[in-house]
Order: C-alpha cells, then sequence, then structure tokens
C-alpha cells in the first residue's frame, strides 16, 4: 500500500469515526466548511464538476456556473456528512429522513414477485436511500460497489454498506451478474448506481444533447430476469429530509435484438436522469468525466 493510499484510508476511518459521534448541527457545519474550502481551491474535481454542470445548464454564465459548483460542493459533502453519520442513526430517524414520491412502482413490482431492478444516477445520498429501503420496507436488496484502493478502503465500504442492510457484490470479478439475476429471479429488489461506465461495454446514449456511455447492467437483467426496472431519482431540499421519486417502469420493447433493446432501454434511463438531474443539478455529484468527448485525451480537460 502507498502512502497516499494509507492517508486516503486513514482519513475515510477518521471520518466514519469522528463524524458519526458529532451532534447533526456541528456535523453539516464542518461538511458546508470542508466543501467551500475545496471550492475555492478549485481543483480538479471542482474543475470537473463544473464543466459536467455546464452541460446540463448550457444558457448559465460564468457567475451561474461558478455558484452551481460551490451549491454542488456542499451537496457532496453533505452526502458524506450523512453517511458517515448513517451507521449511528436510529431507525425513526432513517425512515424520517428521505421523502420518496411514488414508491407504489416499487412497492408494486415487489409484490408480483418478478424481481425489481432500481436504476439511480449520483444525485444526493442513495445510501440514505437504500437504508430507507430496508429500514421502512423492510426489504434486503443487493448492490454493486466499485473496487477501491487501497482494498482496506473497500472493505471499510462493504462493512458500511452491509451494516446497512444491503448485499454488496464487488464490480469487477465477472460474477456479480449472474448473483444479480439469481436474486431477480427469486423475486428480490438489485439497487444500481447506473449513470457512469465503468467498463469498456457501456452503452452509446444521447445525454444533455451529447454523447455518453452508461451501464448495460439494467437492461440485461431486465430482459433476462423478466424483473421490473424503474429509474429512481433523488434530491436534497432546504429541509434535513432528503425527496426522491420513483419513476414509472421502463418496459423492454417488445421487437429488436438484445442489442437493440438495451440500447433504447438505457436511453430511456439516461432521459429520466437527465429529468431529474436538470431539475436539481446542484446535487448531482458528477466530479469525473463523464461524457465521451471529454475521455478524450487531446480535448486535455480535467
Amino acid at each position: 500500500m502507498s502512502a497516499r493510499e494509507r492517508l486516503t484510508d486513514t482519513l475515510y476511518g477518521a471520518g466514519w469515526a469522528f463524524v458519526r459521534k458529532l451532534p447533526e448541527p456541528a456535523a453539516v457545519r464542518l461538511g458546508r466548511t470542508i466543501a467551500d474550502i475545496a471550492w475555492r481551491r478549485r481543483g480538479k474535481g471542482v474543475r470537473r464538476l463544473e464543466g459536467n454542470y455546464a452541460r446540463v445548464v448550457p444558457d448559465a454564465s460564468p457567475e451561474r456556473l461558478a455558484e452551481l459548483s460551490r451549491a454542488g460542493m456542499r451537496s457532496y459533502l453533505r452526502y458524506w456528512m450523512e453517511s458517515f453519520r448513517l451507521p449511528a442513526w436510529s431507525e425513526e430517524r432513517v425512515r424520517g429522513g428521505f421523502a420518496p414520491k411514488d414508491v407504489h412502482h416499487l412497492t408494486e413490482g415487489l409484490a408480483a414477485g418478478d424481481g425489481v431492478i432500481l436504476a439511480l444516477p449520483h444525485l444526493a445520498n442513495w445510501d440514505l436511500a437504500g437504508a430507507w429501503v430496508t429500514t421502512a420496507l423492510r426489504t434486503p436488496f443487493t448492490t454493486v460497489a466499485e473496487r477501491l484502493k487501497p482494498e482496506t478502503l473497500y472493505d471499510r465500504f462493504v462493512a458500511y454498506r452491509e451494516g446497512l442492510g444491503m448485499e454488496v457484490l464487488p464490480h469487477s470479478g465477472g460474477s456479480a451478474f449472474g448473483t444479480l439475476a439469481r436474486r431477480l429471479r427469486d423475486g428480490g429488489l438489485v439497487c444500481l448506481v447506473a449513470d457512469r461506465d465503468l467498463s469498456a461495454s457501456g452503452v452509446p446514449v444521447t445525454f444533455f444533447g451529447e454523447t455518453a456511455r452508461m451501464p448495460a447492467g439494467p437492461a440485461l437483467l431486465a430482459q433476462q430476469t423478466g424483473a421490473l426496472l424503474l429509474p429512481v431519482t433523488l434530491w436534497y431540499d432546504d429541509s434535513p429530509v432528503m425527496q426522491g421519486r420513483v419513476h414509472p417502469p421502463i418496459e423492454v420493447p417488445a421487437s429488436g435484438t438484445r442489442a437493440e433493446k438495451t440500447s433504447v432501454m438505457t436511453q430511456a434511463l439516461a432521459d429520466a436522469f437527465a429529468t431529474g438531474i436538470a431539475e436539481h443539478p446542484e446535487d448531482w455529484h458528477m466530479l469525473q468525466r463523464l461524457w465521451v468527448a471529454d475521455l478524450d485525451p487531446e480535448k486535455g480537460s480535467p
């Protein structure tokens, strides 16, 4: 393990140990302070976040983009402060911390017994939404986590999410898809963050007018298992309660090859994500390159 990896692991460990013990107002103030310091330093992540917002809000002035990126960093640090504290939240606090709309799409899908796939973008706090599902709906689910370095940090995230009632599979290794399919065939729930492709096999979609790639997994799982595919979007308002919406199901096309069906369904997912992101861009925590044009090294973008 390199010195940088040891430092990263130590900082995250300190966050879970220290922040979870803070009173909530103190954690909120700490998160906002860290966010503002990072925003003023205008590091690589902040500049990439601002560049991504420029596509979401193409008519925004430089001043408006700066406001958005500041609000985006505050939202991002709210996510982290909440996540560090979630293991210490009571069941009542978890149930009261999220107010999703149109949950009937999820509960009716689960009652049908054919399995449900929830697909989310990096909006607000997807871990809190997951904890709400396991607590308020008493429904366990399976998800996939990106392999992080160092391995000890990945282990921390797995333990954290398993402590919230999730079954966590590694993204790499090749066996995750088969396990997810088995869970769905048994009538279970699968939740996937699905707005950024982590493989070389992403599906091209039009996203805010330009080409991006998004993972094929949600659409392929729906086709292979017959499970219901539901987009979910999340956002913060001025209250301590996170808001959210379960969107109507994305249907499997009646005709076409598997690749053609996957393309249509993934585009429909992207369109649902775009609706939520456009309404609450500051809560979209995308500090990495996403669009194909930005992945071109000749562009030289952060």
